[in-house]
Order: structure tokens, then C-alpha cells, then sequence
């Protein structure tokens, strides 16, 4: 049966017209890495066709042994790579190669940074590996046919990466996909077997299965080790080999920071290949991110898959986890309900979390550039695995009032090292970024009696220490919370001189509660302001500030709060309420904004609050 061509000539969606732009005008420096890709393509369909041939084995169409091939004419000034994985049809050539989907595109748009080795580096991250052939290709052909389809349903697609490209049916036997690059002048490297030889070494010697090209002789010859590096033995595999593999199955141009390599044998054999990567992926925080550790089972690729096999906390580790005992027909479904891979997933956390505390003590260096790119993340397995909490909790970093300009060097146990005899409590301070915890006026009892505090200023910091309240025994205290005790850490003759002065100014805290009416629970006499005038707090036990603020901005209804007003006994404007003025309620407003706007609170209304601030400078000129 014969099918009409059906020639078509299509625009490219707009986002891919402007990445071509940029690949081939910002990545000419790095041009080798479009064989890379290609050949990453090619081995990504062959891991396709042999997870579809465990449900119909006749998608092989009597050709079981897949392979990659590459191939150069010189004439012709042609280079092609060619698989026998699982194609495509008609309308996925469109959805695959003329349109993107996802955002993938805009987003590497947004990312690059004009740095050459930097953007090669995220073209695997974000999927748009294939358009790389334009770097050294002005025209591209792909011939095409899906695994299962007639010979009549072979698809031919054409571009010169110009905003269009031509589509249509043409005769093709063979399954699986032929990408043609004819070279733009000056690319003449390509056309030199040795030199695309090299490449493949460099890049795609981990391949787990052939590809070949022609020897001098013009018979084939394998260019590559040809097997899945995980299975071999670790003493025969070098470090370049284990990076070159990383640089695959984490779509990275950069080295991992470290990788663990084991086998388990006996009831339960299974290998795993993890690496823990020197950058974040772009993907890092989308939650529908399938990038990760991927399933296979006696090296047939099943999935990626980051949700069984890695915590969302670890969900920046990389690899591959190859089980001998799972089903071939093993799904997302059964994946829940499975002790085997729950058993997987505990020993691959826990080797995880061994090599952060070994690079924590041996590589200080190398685990605060990981703490940089991936602490965030790690925080929220305090929260998600409370089996490995009390480890979790021990490789945190954070800023501190001992040195802020250190950055987060600071762990718990560094922290406990440094506490006064007395003291019985680690705290900290929460604040809408580092700065806002770093200026808090709660922070002024400590810093005169030299004691340190821990700095939290990312999101992630208020959802945590709301579960993490205690560290070997050391409970955590925020200093922005609750009624201050100091007791253990303050002479009898400071308790007794707060009291007296709690005793004077009764009346006045009474006043200002009355003139704040419902915007406050209570007002009192402050043990933690040296500077400030007055300080907002929640109690002990109430949600912080920062975390209602952005539980609101993501439309949750929250219950109204009342935080507590505190004052400063010895500034100046307390004194001056305290003496008496008419214009009492309009200095007590003054003092409660002042006091949310430094928690980096949002003002009831903006406009009463400028209002009233201008109206007590013109009425009182000279202070």
C-alpha cells in the first residue's frame, strides 16, 4: 500500500526559531558537542524501542541487535548518524523537532549566560540536544520511521534552520532514525574520521551499546566500550571513564563532585551508580521534573524516575539503580507497593548521606560549594525523612552573627562547640532574606552579651525549624518567639532591675494596649531590644512571621494573628510616651508599624502610615 507524500512546508515554533539563532551563533567553539547529543538521542530511542518490545517483541522487526552508526562523506561533505532504536512518526517528527512542548526551550533561552562551556553545558539539561546539529550543519535532514509501522509510513524531514522546515512521507524499510548534517564551510574537521573517532571516545565511550564506523578497510568497527559501565568492575573503570558517563546520564558538561559505585548480592542483587553533581540543574525546584535516577532492570532502561528510587530531598542525585530481581513489566504503580525498591531506596540514602559527611570532614571545600548549590534542598529532608532527621540536621550550614561575612559555614555542631557554660539552647533568627535576618532588632540582647545566633533567611527555613526543634538534646529557640528567657545567662541583679522596670512602666504598656486595640495580644516591657524602640513577636508556639506571609501569597486563608508589641524601656521615644504626649495613639501607630515594617511585614495601610509619620515630623520640628 502506497500513502501520498503529503509535502508540507511548516514554520518552526517561535521559541525554537530563536534557539537556533543562538546555537548557532553562541556555541561555535564548542561545535564538537552536536555528535554528542545525536549519539545521546540515538541511545535514548534504542532504550525506548527495547521498553515497548517487552509488551510487542515484534516492534524488532526481526533486528534485535541495536545499534548506533556514523558515518562520513567526504564528497557530499555529509555526516550522519543512524539508529536502529524506535523512530518516530509522522506526527511526533512535528511535535519532536518543530515544535517543544514543555517550556524546555524559552528556558535554556532564559538561562544562557553568553559563557560558551557554561550553555553547552545545559543543552542536554534542557532537552534541545538535536538543534546543536546547526552549529555545524546549514542544512539537516532526518529520515525517519517508527518501530511497527509500514515502510510506506517512512517520514522525511528538512531544514536549513532558517524559521522553516519541509515535511513528507517517503518509502524507508529500515526502523529508526537517520539524521543527516550537511556542513557549513569551515567545518571540515568533521569530515575526518580520526577526529569524530575521538569525539565518540570523549563523550560517548559509555554507551551500552555499539556504535560503529568504518575502518580503513571499510569494515565496521565498534568505536566504543559498547557496554553499561555500571555493570563492570569498579578497579577497571578510570575516573574519566566515570565523569564521561556522569556528563550522559546527568546532562552535564561539568564533572560530578563525587560518585558511589556498589553491588549488592544475594537475596536482593542489585547495582547502583549514584553521583552527586558540582552544579543545580535548571529543573531543580519543578516539581515535575522526571530527571534523576534512573530504573533498570537487567539493563533494559524502564524509566527515570526520581520519586522511588531518590527522596524529593535528594532529588539532585544522578545515576542509575540496575535491579536483576524486579519484573521487566514493573510500573509506576507497582513501584509503590514494593519493599524491594523500598529497600533500594534505604541503602541508596544512606550511602548518600555517608559520602556528604565524609566530603563534609575530608573535602570542606568541595561540601561548601555543595551546600551553595543544593543546601536548600537538602533542608527539607528534615521535614520529608524523619528516620534520618538527627544525620540531615547534622550536615546543615548556616550564617551566623559570629561572622556574617563567613557565609554558611556554620553547622550545628560547630555552633554547640562555641556555647557559653550556661547556655542550654541553640537559636536562631528567621527573616525575608539573609539581610532582614541578619538586621533583626531581635537580635540586639544577643550581640551585647556575645551570644551567637543562627541567620535563616531562605524560605525553606521557617518550614523547617518548625520540625526540627531539637539537636542532640540542644532544643532550637528563635529569638523572635515567645516571652525571652535568658535566665540561665543573666545575674540575679539584671532579672531584678527588668522587674522593677516592668513594675514602672505597667501603666504605659497598658496605654499603648489600649490604643492598638485588637491589632496586638499584649504589650510588654522588652528583655531582648538595646536599640529599637519596640519589636513585634508571635508566641512560642504560633506560625513565624515569614512562613504565614508566604503561605498567604500562595492564596492559603489564614487565621488573623495577633503578635505581642514589645518596648524598649531605654530609648528615647519610650521616654517621651512615657512623660506624656497628645498625640498619644498616633506615636503608639507609629511604634507598631515601625515594628512590622522591620520583620519585613506588610503595613495595614501604607498611605494612614505615611500620613501620620508626616504629621508628627511638622508637629514636632525639633525632636
Amino acid at each position: 500500500m502506497s500513502v501520498e507524500a503529503q509535502k508540507e512546508t511548516l514554520s518552526f515554533q517561535t521559541e525554537v526559531q530563536q534557539l537556533l539563532n543562538l546555537m548557532i551563533h553562541s556555541l561555535y567553539s564548542h561545535s564538537e558537542i552536536f555528535l554528542r547529543e545525536l549519539i545521546s538521542n540515538a541511545s535514548d530511542a534504542a532504550d525506548k524501542l527495547r521498553f515497548e518490545a517487552l509488551k510487542s517483541e515484534s516492534l524488532f522487526e526481526d533486528d534485535p541487535e541495536l545499534r548506533i552508526r556514523v558515518s562520513v562523506d567526504s564528497e557530499a561533505r555529509t555526516v550522519t548518524v543512524t539508529d536502529n532504536g524506535i523512530g518516530m512518526n509522522r506526527d511526533e517528527v512535528v511535535d519532536n523537532l518543530g515544535t517543544i512542548a514543555s517550556s524546555g526551550t524559552q528556558r535554556f533561552i532564559d538561562a544562557m549566560t553568553g559563557d560558551q562551556k557554561q550553555d553547552a553545558r545545559l543543552i542536554g539539561q534542557f532537552g534541545v540536544g538535536f538543534y546543536s546539529a546547526f552549529i555545524v550543519a546549514d542544512r539537516v535532514e532526518v529520515f525517519t520511521r517508527r518501530a511497527g509501522d509500514g515502510a510506506e509510513y517512512g517520514v522525511h524531514w528538512v531544514s536549513e534552520g532558517k524559521g522553516e522546515y519541509e515535511i513528507e512521507y517517503c518509502e524507508r524499510a529500515a526502523r529508526g532514525t537517520e539524521v543527516r548534517l550537511h556542513l557549513r564551510e569551515g567545518q571540515d574537521e568533521f569530515l575526518e574520521p580520526h577526529r569524530l573517532r575521538g569525539i565518540v571516545r570523549q563523550y560517548s565511550d559509555h554507551i551500552a551499546m555499539p556504535i560503529l564506523m568504518k575502518d580503513d578497510e571499510g569494515n565496521d568497527e565498534t568505536v566504543n566500550q559498547a557496554s553499561a559501565l555500571w555493570m563492570r568492575p569498579k578497579d577497571e573503570i578510570s575516573d574519566d571513564e566515570y565523569k564521561a558517563f556522569y556528563k550522559h546520564v546527568g546532562h552535564d558538561f561539568e564533572d560530578p563532585l563525587t560518585w558511589l559505585h556498589n553491588k549488592v548480592e544475594g537475596n536482593q542483587a542489585y547495582t547502583s551508580l549514584l553521583y552527586i553533581p558540582k552544579r543545580r540543574p535548571f529543573d531543580l525546584f519543578d516539581r515535575e521534573q522526571r530527571h534523576g535516577v534512573k530504573l533498570y532492570v537487567r539493563r533494559v532502561f524502564i524509566m527515570d524516575d526520581t520519586e522511588h528510587l531518590m527522596p524529593r530531598y535528594l532529588r539532585f542525585v544522578r545515576g542509575v539503580v540496575d535491579s536483576d530481581d524486579l519484573p521487566l513489566n514493573v510500573s509506576r504503580e507497582l513501584l509503590q507497593h514494593n519493599r524491594m525498591i523500598d529497600r533500594i531506596r534505604g541503602a541508596s540514602v544512606k550511602r548518600v548521606l555517608d559520602a556528604l559527611e565524609k566530603m563534609a570532614k575530608d573535602r570542606p571545600e568541595d561540601y561548601a560549594e555543595f551546600w551553595r548549590q543544593f543546601g536548600s534542598v537538602l533542608k527539607e529532608g528534615t521535614v520529608e525523612d524523619t528516620a534520618n532527621r538527627e544525620r540531615i540536621a547534622g550536615l546543615l550550614r548556616f550564617d551566623s552573627t559570629r561572622d556574617p561575612a563567613a557565609g554558611p559555614v556554620v553547622s550545628f555542631a560547630d555552633y554547640i562547640e562555641r556555647m557559653k557554660p550556661e547556655q542550654k539552647r541553640i537559636y536562631y533568627v528567621t527573616g525575608d532574606g539573609l539581610s532582614a535576618a541578619r538586621n533583626s532588632p531581635h537580635l540586639e540582647i544577643f550581640r551585647k552579651k556575645g551570644i551567637e545566633v543562627l541567620l535563616l533567611g531562605e524560605a525553606v527555613d521557617e518550614w523547617m525549624v518548625a520540625h526540627l526543634t531539637e539537636y542532640k538534646d540542644y532544643g532550637l529557640q528563635s529569638v523572635a518567639k515567645g516571652s525571652l528567657d535568658l535566665d540561665e545567662l543573666e545575674d540575679a541583679e539584671e532579672r531584678e532591675a527588668q522587674k522593677a522596670r516592668e513594675g514602672e512602666l505597667e501603666g504605659l504598656t497598658e496605654r499603648l494596649k489600649e490604643a492598638l486595640g485588637e491589632r496586638v495580644e499584649a504589650v510588654r516591657v522588652s528583655h531582648r531590644l538595646t536599640d529599637s524602640p519596640a519589636c513585634v513577636v508571635v508566641g512560642e508556639y504560633d506560625m513565624g512571621v515569614n512562613l504565614r506571609r508566604m503561605l498567604e501569597a500562595a492564596g492559603h486563608d489564614m487565621p488573623q494573628a495577633k503578635p505581642t508589641l514589645e518596648i524598649n524601656p531605654d530609648h528615647a521615644l519610650i521616654a517621651r510616651l512615657e512623660a506624656g504626649d497628645e498625640r498619644f495613639d498616633d506615636w503608639a501607630r507609629l511604634l507598631f508599624d515601625q515594628a512590622v515594617l522591620a520583620e519585613g511585614g506588610p503595613l495595614e495601610d501604607p498611605a494612614d502610615f505615611v500620613r501620620r509619620m508626616n504629621e508628627l515630623l511638622v508637629s514636632n520640628p525639633g525632636g
